[in-house]
């Protein structure tokens, strides 16, 4: 392999860069690829992972308030520590987002670059953010202007299922009805509602919950922790139409106007047959929220990523969910990997 530096792939030190520009022994078990490095280094707070029409990338905004998308492509080499704050916190603040309209959404940082209180934001970006509002707004009806003209669109109510069989339904907007699947990391998934606005839609998502029994939410952690031990996709697939045929039985039974029942199939990305298909994969062994790491990116499946790292032929898999919120050095590190003892069966 050889390394490159190709606009938008990858981040990693000028140091860095030359460690690996020697052949990397990667995983055999793994595609072969080409690295992909640039040689800029710098301070960043993670905004974490999301994917657009090109891939997974991971948003970063600088200390001067500037904001980049680092693509996730597989041969990216990702290095970087994590910078804890003064007072030792890891999760940090990432401030509050005032909603426009359907489309515009601005994230404001968080004036104080504040440790995270609760979930990624201190108590007064909490307080100024418009989208903590959209959880609820179907019970309180309190919703800013911006807030408002989001939730006209038409909503999609889904039943996703993960790697280890855990089912949840959830919601996505008609323009990211897609999208919102791919970064959810849903291995199989279905959509049973199309509802006229996003308040009808969180309606039936309650409804869903309360009556059927599926959850709203399954944490990032299992969803990757499953990857190493998959399900058979006919399982999953299987899994996933029960749960989305008792949501659709439910949903035709009751009066709530305003939606159409509807049965239609989510396809996942290709490249989370590779994932899915990697022989011997298992759990990273670090913390990927601290430390410091260097890791090759090979495929993806949500905010899970399926690693390669020098010096040995065990691929990885990595949650790396675990950066958000966190405040990273990109440059020239290594994973220092404990002993492994591979899983006999």
């Amino acid at each position: 392999m050889r390394a490159s530096t190709p606009n938008g792939e990858g981040i990693i030190g000028r140091e860095s860069a030359e460690a690996f520009s020697r052949p990397f022994s990667a995983p055999s078990l793994l595609l072969p690829l080409e690295i992909h490095v640039r040689t800029d280094t710098g301070r960043y707070l993670s905004a974490g992972v999301s994917w657009d029409d090109a891939g997974p990338c991971l948003a970063l905004r600088s200390p001067a308030g500037e904001t980049r998308q680092m693509r996730l492509d597989a041969g990216t080499v990702l290095s970087y520590r994590v910078l804890p704050g003064e007072d030792g916190a890891l999760r940090h603040c990432l401030g509050s987002v005032k909603v426009q309209d359907r489309y515009t959404r601005t994230a404001e940082p968080c004036p104080g670059h504040c440790a995270a209180e609760r979930g990624y934001q201190c108590g007064s970006c909490f307080a100024r953010d418009d989208w903590r509002l959209v959880h609820n707004v179907h019970r309180s009806g309190i919703a800013p202007p911006g807030l408002k003209l989001y939730l006209e669109q038409p909503h999609w109510l889904y039943v996703a299922t993960f790697a280890d069989g855990s089912t949840k339904v959830g919601t996505a907007a008609d323009g990211r009805k897609h999208l919102r699947l791919v970064e959810q990391g849903a291995v199989a998934a279905r959509y049973v509602a199309r509802a006229d606005n996003g308040r009808v839609v969180r309606v039936l998502e309650d409804l869903v919950t309360n009556e059927a029994g599926l959850v709203q939410a399954v944490r990032s952690g299992v969803k990757a922790a499953a990857l190493a031990q998959p399900l058979e996709a006919g399982v999953l697939d299987r899994t996933n139409s029960v749960h989305a045929a008792a949501a659709r039985d439910l949903l035709a039974g009751t009066d709530i106007p305003g939606f159409t029942v509807t049965a239609e199939t989510f396809h996942r990305p290709d490249q989370a047959e590779t994932v899915l298909g990697a022989a011997g994969a298992i759990a990273y062994p670090l913390d990927p929220g601290s430390g410091e790491h260097a890791m090759v990116i090979q495929a993806m499946v949500g905010a899970a990523a399926l690693v390669a790292v020098e010096g040995t032929d065990t691929p990885f898999l990595a949650d790396l969910a675990r950066l958000k919120g966190r405040r990273l050095h990109l440059g020239s590190y290594q994973t220092r990997l404990p002993a492994l003892q591979t899983a006999l069966f």
